[in-house]
């Protein structure tokens, strides 16, 4: 079982994750792609809440196909394009993700993505005992 650490000696985590996640040996490993809105037939969806909202489903739907679930998740980077959308990012982990599952974490504030449209990109990294 993963142990998820936050050490006496570093502040409180600022939202839903841990600071360190210890994975026992001979786990098996999976990495996810950066994930951003786009649903099963193609379609990027309108506004930053429905485009992270769906990449976190992208994610579990890699997590499934691997035979995983969302407790094997141990780290997410987080690419967002604007400041600004940082509270409804959050909203939508805690709507698909949930607050029992809390992996290290990373957000960025970047320039852009692959699409201008796109205002959300993902990244998971997850492993199974």
């Amino acid at each position: 079982m993963h142990q998820f650490v936050n050490p006496k000696g570093s502040h409180k985590p600022q939202g839903a994750y841990s600071h360190s996640v210890k994975v026992p040996a001979g786990a098996q490993w999976l990495v996810i792609a950066g994930q951003v809105g786009i649903d099963p037939k193609g379609k990027l969806q309108n506004g930053i809440r429905k485009q992270a909202e769906q990449a976190f489903r992208n994610i579990l739907a890699c997590l499934k196909e691997n035979g995983m679930a969302k407790k094997h998740l141990v780290k997410f980077t987080v690419f967002l394009t604007d400041p600004r959308n940082v509270d409804d990012y959050r909203a939508a982990r805690k709507k698909v993700i949930g607050d029992a599952t809390l992996p290290a974490s990373t957000l960025l504030i970047i320039d852009g993505l692959a699409s201008p449209e796109m205002l959300i990109e993902i990244e998971a990294t997850a492993a199974k005992a």
